[in-house]
């Protein structure tokens, strides 16, 4: 049947009073209203008692103690590695931390492990998690530009000119978001190992990430060219790359923690 025919015999049925869907057979709603009646009325059994005791449910840890539990591991893992080599294959080992579900790449290092200035930066972004070193893509062709005006370079065989890498985190973030509280906690472990291992004389600290995790400060802006301390050495919170891109005037202060890095240099032993 067309479906114009069927909606006009429709109409014209609820014009003539059809409002009301009715069955074959009559029914008798008074009396199931009292069968409805009787029943609630009527006085209800006890439920029989189990024949077996319930089982004993034994709560979950919080994700509090998972967390707690996570960082301790990592500690444990971390602090067993010998050298370089056997940290990293710990961190990529590591399965406690979401962001390596996510991610393509660990990004450990690039440079010289033997550099005197050891750079830590936030997070690996596409690019970086695409080629599993950190600071590859415009952020860090900026950084290299940046380094090079000072005499470092991360390909240099000579730790006086040289620069080593790393970032807080070795996965990518999804969307490029900052890691959680809790992801920096389990692998802070490992970056501290990592800062003692490459042993440099200075520690270069970049962005908020980074300031949070060694620092236990955030406020880029504010701690920008001030010294502190990162695992008992000298280390200078810097600019992101990243944000010298989006703000090309902030180059100023940037050339500025430069030239205070080099005269940094220039007094060691």
């Amino acid at each position: 049947m067309d479906w114009n025919l069927a909606r006009a015999l429709l109409e014209w049925q609820v014009e003539l009073g059809v409002t009301d869907a009715i069955l074959a057979d009559p029914v008798d709603r008074f009396a199931h209203a009292a069968e409805l009646r009787a029943a609630r009325e009527a006085p209800r059994e006890p439920a029989p008692e189990a024949e077996s005791k319930a089982p004993t449910i034994i709560p979950k840890a919080t994700a509090a103690q998972e967390t707690a539990n996570a960082v301790a591991e990592a500690r444990r893992i971390a602090a067993a590695a010998p050298d370089l080599s056997a940290l990293a294959e710990a961190l990529a080992d590591y399965g406690h931390c979401e962001l390596r579900r996510g991610a393509r790449s660990c990004v450990f290092s690039d440079g010289n492990p033997k550099a005197r200035v050891m750079l830590v930066g936030e997070g690996p972004g596409a690019e970086e998690d695409q080629q599993g070193k950190p600071f590859v893509g415009r952020a860090g062709q900026l950084l290299d530009k940046m380094f090079a005006a000072i005499g470092l370079s991360r390909h240099s065989p000579d730790p006086a000119t040289a620069f080593y890498v790393t970032n807080t985190v070795p996965w990518r973030p999804p969307g490029n978001r900052e890691p959680t509280r809790d992801e920096l906690a389990m692998l802070k472990p490992f970056l501290l190992r990592h800062i003692e291992l490459a042993d440099p004389d200075l520690v270069v600290v970049i962005g908020n990430v980074a300031c949070d995790a060694l620092l236990g400060q955030r406020g880029i802006l504010r701690l920008r060219g001030k010294w502190g301390e990162a695992q008992g050495r000298p280390a200078l919170p810097m600019l992101h790359p990243a944000y010298l891109l989006r703000s090309p005037e902030a180059k100023r202060e940037a050339w500025a923690d430069l030239l205070s890095l080099q005269a940094r240099m220039r007094d060691l032993p």
